[in-house]
């Protein structure tokens, strides 16, 4: 509803909105005066050459008044000035009625007496106060709003710049843990080693190239874990059990790019790449309507070396935890089980609903009407 206030408000040019609102008020005074004495033509003519008074003493409150004292916070110059701004107005009011308004629309009523008059001129500073209280809170609250919608927006600005930052962490890590997995395999002189390579340039066009957007479709995702698990086949050979289980409709579903992976890579980087023999790990991916489950658990080390602090706080899990965090607030549940010879990472995630799955209008929307 807001923002399409804002804009019709765009599309009216600012003079014709000032316009449209004292045609209003002279209107709605005009009737209301006339319905007692039945002249509608006097009350209208009266009106309008009241008018400027009261456009000035408006004008004066909300871009001179407002800007320099009420808004800094200096609340008792602004209601001193106020005050005087409103008396100036009732003697020039005062000063209308008594030399022309009296004289050419009046001449039956008794408009006489002094021109410094100080009861007169406190009651017709009365009227003039109606008009200013309506622009001054008209005023008010449009700059309460824009305010209220650039802490919004630069709130949204640095959301967006941590996800960015957090994303770009994911690049670099993964490539470093990749190329070393290469760089094992070119020491032993594996003949599988060009496969990794193609493997390598296929994963990163995907990160590079169809990363750059909100969401993804779920079942790419998987294809990343897929092609990294092959990668680690055929770094670790046969001294490692791996298996992956997918499970449920996986199509039309849509992600945050790049959420499953940090999970997958550590638990081969600190989950059994100290192992020599007997290592494992095992994969459980289900989707079942919008929630996705998915279940990590490998081998760990009973050697005493004092890694499981680099498990559960490594770059890749405290990136994720954080983008899960800014992604899918209330739509996610992480928890990390440490044994005594396994590490068991379950994820829940509500796949619709999450902030990874709106538009940058869906976004704006909520969090105005926040």
């Amino acid at each position: 509803m807001q923002l399409d206030i804002e804009r019709y408000s765009a599309k009216v040019p600012r003079v014709v909105q000032h316009i449209i609102f004292w045609l209003i008020y002279v209107i709605f005074f005009a009737l209301l005066h006339g319905s007692f004495n039945e002249k509608y033509g006097t009350e209208f003519a009266v009106q309008f050459i009241l008018l400027p008074i009261k456009m000035v003493a408006a004008y004066l409150t909300i871009y001179s008044l407002m800007p320099r004292y009420l808004l800094r916070g200096y609340y008792a110059s602004f209601f001193l000035l106020l005050a005087l701004l409103l008396i100036l107005a009732g003697f020039l009011h005062w000063a209308t009625g008594l030399y022309l308004l009296g004289p050419w629309f009046y001449p039956e009523e008794a408009w006489n007496g002094p021109l410094v008059y100080p009861a007169k001129i406190l009651k017709y500073a009365t009227y003039v106060y109606p008009v200013v209280v309506i622009t001054a809170l008209i005023k008010f609250f449009k700059h309460w709003y824009q305010q209220q919608k650039a802490t919004q927006q630069l709130a949204q600005d640095k959301l967006q710049a941590e996800l960015k930052f957090l994303k770009a962490q994911i690049h670099p890590h993964f490539l470093f843990n990749t190329l070393n997995n290469l760089y094992a395999l070119t020491l032993k002189k594996s003949s599988n080693s060009p496969e990794v390579v193609l493997k390598l340039s296929e994963l990163l066009n995907y990160m590079l190239y169809e990363c750059n957007v909100p969401v993804v479709p779920l079942r790419k995702e998987i294809d990343l874990v897929k092609n990294y698990i092959a990668l680690e086949r055929l770094r670790y050979g046969k001294r490692l059990d791996i298996s992956l289980n997918i499970g449920g409709d996986i199509h039309g579903k849509m992600i945050a790019p790049l959420l499953l992976l940090p999970f997958v890579e550590n638990s081969f980087k600190h989950g059994v790449s100290g192992l020599t023999s007997k290592a494992w790990v095992s994969m459980d991916i289900q989707v079942k309507g919008e929630q996705l489950t998915m279940k990590v658990d490998n081998s760990k080390s009973n050697n005493g070396t004092g890694k499981d602090e680099d498990y559960k706080e490594g770059i890749g899990l405290t990136n994720v935890k954080r983008r899960l965090e800014l992604l899918y607030e209330g739509k996610h549940d992480l928890k990390i089980l440490d044994t005594d010879d396994s590490y068991l990472v379950v994820l829940r995630l509500v796949l619709s609903g999450g902030r990874a799955n709106k538009t940058e209008q869906d976004e704006i929307e909520m969090l105005n009407s926040g």
